[in-house]
């Protein structure tokens, strides 16, 4: 049975795993480099699509590191487990210039990063 204390670190966790796996689903469209929008050739659009990478990886492992002390691992693995294979339909209906533009990217990377600011505040 999954702890009263556990239910809300877990949400957060699931919600960070999910803007981050929304973000890497985004920004796999961009790869190679001939497959990029002009807006991401730029060193600008470049910035964003390897800091929102970043972002999110920093956003999940900082979630992870959170919540180990809180959460069993194997809530943590379901639940992780969820999200993933909930990515690809939720990402299927968003718009094509928002899914291939930058709008996704900062979009899913400043919500990963928030709900890890959020996750920070509940379980630190």
């Amino acid at each position: 049975m999954l702890p009263l204390t556990a239910i809300i670190p877990l949400a957060l966790f699931m919600a960070i795993l999910l803007a981050a796996a929304l973000c890497a689903l985004a920004a796999s469209g961009h790869f190679p480099r001939e497959h990029r929008p002009a807006s991401l050739t730029t060193p600008l659009g470049a910035g964003i699509l390897h800091g929102s990478m970043a972002l999110c990886v920093l956003s999940v492992v900082a979630g992870v590191a959170l919540i180990a002390p809180i959460v069993p691992w194997y809530a943590a693995v379901i639940g992780g487990g969820a999200v993933i294979l909930a990515t690809p339909p939720l990402l299927q209906p968003l718009p094509d210039h928002f899914v291939n533009g930058r709008g996704a990217l900062l979009t899913f990377a400043g919500t990963s990063a928030l709900m890890a600011a959020l996750l920070n505040l509940v379980a630190g």
